[in-house]
């Protein structure tokens, strides 16, 4: 769905970090660059902020990630990952993230939401009815909420330019080839000691 940008737009970028991180890995073994991500969600607008919710890991080695967001305007905002006493791991940003970009709303004309999670269909719904913001997400299509797409007024999917918004994703042709030749074991546990992504050139 194509939707009106101008300069002039005032405009603020949530991302869902651990969303995209999942998504580049899982799809494409690839990290993502963040640097890209921004730049094609502003569109040449006027960006008020931009904001990256993350998970701290057991390893707590996502500084230098935090560091590098900074350089491009992006700022981080982090929890712990909560382990219960039976080993389960809890931790989004979710509700963190939709309620920030609801009270962020009236002074904005456009929310982006880095994340393809139908989690935030109501967020959106409500942006767009209560709010008055035009609503655009960003993400990797492949894995995105199809109710999510149909719902926010544009959808830039990331799968249309692997190698823009990706930092290691194998060509089409070697992914093809892996593809063939992969074998289906179960698969096993990710670990939670990786960092979320990556920024690309940064100085």
């Amino acid at each position: 769905m194509a939707v009106v940008k101008h300069k002039a737009q005032r405009v603020a970028v949530f991302i869902d970090t651990q969303n995209l991180y999942h998504s580049a890995k899982n799809l494409y073994k690839a990290k993502v660059n963040f640097n890209n991500v921004l730049a094609d969600a502003v569109a040449g607008r006027s960006l008020i902020r931009a904001v990256a919710y993350v998970v701290n890991t057991e390893g707590g080695e996502e500084q230098g990630f935090f560091d590098a967001l900074a350089k491009i305007g992006i700022e981080t905002k982090t929890k712990d990952l909560q382990i219960f006493a039976g080993g389960a791991k809890k931790a989004d940003w979710d509700v963190g993230m939709a309620i920030d970009a609801i009270k962020m709303a009236p002074k904005l004309d456009a929310v982006i939401l880095a994340t393809g999670d139908g989690d935030f269909i109501p967020a959106v719904e409500h942006l767009k009815t209560a709010g008055g913001c035009q609503v655009e997400a960003i993400s990797f299509g492949r894995s995105s909420s199809q109710k999510l797409k149909e719902t926010v007024d544009e959808f830039i999917d990331m799968d249309e330019d692997i190698r823009r918004y990706t930092i290691g994703a194998p060509s089409p042709r070697r992914r093809a080839t892996a593809t063939r030749k992969r074998a289906t074991p179960a698969s096993k546990p990710e670990s939670k000691t990786n960092t979320y992504g990556t920024v690309k050139r940064l100085a």
